[in-house]
């Protein structure tokens, strides 16, 4: 994988390596990224991942309480939890349960 200087590429790599069935938050790619309050930022990216030529899981990307918050930047009214659930995880009232069971943090795993 190529080392960037940009901040957005670097919140893509992270995406890019959350496994299939896990999710992550914002704020764990900020932290994994020394950009601790950043997570906003890391939002933005998020936002605009539809953009890049290799593909960014970013319905695996969640806030801290494990809400869909940036289910709206998805087509389709559904589109996140339907990606979510295919995946095997259980979204109810748009926000994941066992959210402890599910969560991947970048900081532990890429090391």
């Amino acid at each position: 994988m190529k080392k960037s200087e940009n901040f957005f590429e670097k919140v893509y790599d992270v995406a890019r390596q959350i496994p299939f069935g896990r999710v992550t938050s914002y704020g764990a790619i900020a932290k994994h990224l020394g950009a601790v309050r950043s997570a906003r930022m890391v939002g933005w990216a998020m936002n605009n991942s539809h953009n890049q030529e290799i593909e960014v899981p970013a319905h695996r990307v969640v806030n801290r309480k494990g809400l869909l918050t940036g289910k709206h930047h998805f087509d389709g009214t559904n589109l996140m939890q339907q990606l979510l659930e295919n995946e095997g995880i259980v979204v109810i009232d748009n926000q994941i349960q066992d959210l402890d069971k599910v969560f991947w943090n970048p900081s532990e795993e890429l090391k």
